[in-house]
């Protein structure tokens, strides 16, 4: 998309649609006024007549206003008293109608800018809106027809080109992890997302390495290979690697590869388990986040580690009873062979512990339904005991609108993973399932500043034909990362 600024009159602004707002009391903003002038009252009528109201979320599209240069108006609903829930309803819905409409679209948003939400905050938003409603997945569907869209936005204010090349950046790294979700996982193996991760680097100038399965097994980790072991698709690890702060400490992030889970040998449910294949959505929100970090170029260290296998019930799986030996030497009594992506997810935190020595690590992973059923499709499950840290994923995820909800992490809940016959087991009780699990993992995190991000419930959408990848956590994690740049 390409970013325009204007500051003159907008009555005199030629472009396909002009966007201004009115706020709850139904007064109209200077620039509504200013289209309410040249029209001989146009909008004020509308307003008078009952044809929409300055709730937040609101919109009526005008074609051809007379007196007026631009072809169509967008009136919308709002002011500058708002939360950030029903900010973020009105960046939605003008973003969902402009951005199919052909050509250039100016929007003024000045009236609705306040402190808390300021006009950068308010540009990354329409700017992330526009992007959701022209994505369209088409790698095994493709378009019958070429979609109008807005190529355009003329952005009326203040000289913000940076703010908005960020967001822009931002909007397409959340369309291509929710490409890679989408993706058949017969297409989207391991072996996929390592050649992705290739291409990428490659392109953007990172350093790439991958692991194989073999790699993984010669080393000691058990744990990852218990679960690889039983696909004939080998399990991969990647590690990307942007520099961009000289020799400073790297910020790790780290996201959970499962590219289909049946379960394994604990076979889960025939019911939905087409949408098993979103079990990388973590992977992908890591690609996602490095892609944005390309664009960007950022003066920041990052490593970014992909953790993926298939979790299949073949004859050489992982079976209930079963204790493996992890890459931090930790055995580990398999109970439930579905909680299988802690298993793989806790040696590549020892590997990339090992050999980066990360500031910072964030990992991110569809892990727990329990956390789905704390928290639905509207928070990602936030664990830590780093006070510092939690602060700034939560302040993030404010910020980006991709939220996330703190989940108590406590010494009381560890002895839930308790063994007979091992150091520890991969699950606890039928309780605090999320916890738990976030327990696990932060014994492979040793003196770290770790933060686990359970996207369980925002990663993807199940209902009907709306079902599809969201992107998420990618505007959480490329916000947090951004925020580290020196």
């Amino acid at each position: 998309m390409e970013f325009q600024i204007f500051s003159g009159n907008v009555s005199e602004l030629n472009t396909d649609c002009l966007v201004v707002t009115l706020d709850q009391s139904n007064t109209l903003s200077t620039s509504a006024k200013a289209v309410d002038e040249a029209s001989n009252g146009f909008l004020s009528a509308r307003v008078t007549d009952g044809d929409i109201s300055g709730s937040a979320g609101k919109t009526l599209l005008l074609p051809g206003v007379s007196g007026v240069a631009a072809r169509r108006v967008l009136l919308a609903g709002g002011s500058p008293t708002l939360s950030v829930f029903e900010a973020g309803k009105i960046a939605s819905s003008v973003g969902s109608t402009v951005a199919k409409i052909e050509g250039s679209v100016a929007v003024d948003f000045s009236a609705l800018f306040s402190e808390s939400l300021p006009q950068e905050w308010w540009a990354e938003q329409l700017v992330l809106a526009i992007h959701a409603a022209q994505y369209r997945f088409t790698a095994t569907k493709p378009a019958k027809e070429e979609s109008k869209q807005a190529s355009t936005l003329i952005w009326i204010g203040d000289d913000i080109t940076n703010a908005l090349n960020v967001a822009d950046a931002k909007g397409l790294g959340t369309s291509y992890c929710k490409d890679l979700g989408n993706m058949p996982p017969n297409i989207c193996t391991p072996a996929y997302l390592a050649a992705e991760a290739e291409a990428l680097s490659k392109e953007a100038g990172f350093t790439c390495k991958v692991y194989d399965e073999a790699d993984m097994e010669a080393m000691g980790a058990g744990a990852f290979y218990s679960v690889s072991k039983g696909s004939t698709e080998p399990g991969k690890v990647i590690i990307m690697e942007y520099k961009g702060a000289g020799d400073a400490q790297p910020h790790m992030i780290v996201g959970k590869g499962i590219t289909f889970d049946t379960g394994g040998i604990s076979l889960k449910p025939g019911a939905k388990m087409d949408e098993m294949k979103y079990d990388m959505c973590g992977a992908a929100s890591v690609l996602g986040t490095m892609k944005t970090i390309a664009a960007i170029k950022p003066a920041v260290n990052i490593v970014a580690i992909i953790t993926s296998a298939e979790n299949m019930p073949a004859g050489n799986a992982s079976k209930p009873g079963d204790v493996v030996t992890s890459l931090a030497g930790l055995t580990i009594e398999i109970l439930n062979t579905d909680a299988e992506g802690r298993l793989v997810l806790c040696d590549a935190l020892t590997l990339g512990i090992r050999d980066y020595k990360p500031a910072t690590c964030v990992d991110v992973a569809t892990l727990t339904g329990a956390c789905m059923a704390a928290l639905g499709k509207v928070n990602s499950g936030l664990f830590t005991t780093d006070e510092d840290l939690a602060g700034e994923l939560l302040a993030a995820g404010q910020t980006s609108g991709d939220r996330v909800w703190r989940l108590p992490l406590e010494e009381d809940y560890k002895s839930g993973l308790d063994s007979n016959f091992a150091d520890m087991a991969n699950i606890g009780g039928p309780l605090a399932g999320a916890t738990t699990a976030a327990c696990f993992l932060s014994r492979f995190t040793e003196d770290t500043r770790w933060a686990h991000v359970d996207i369980a419930g925002p990663a993807w959408d199940g209902a009907g034909m709306t079902k599809g990848s969201t992107g998420r956590p990618v505007p959480l994690l490329t916000t947090y990362l951004l925020n580290k740049a020196v």
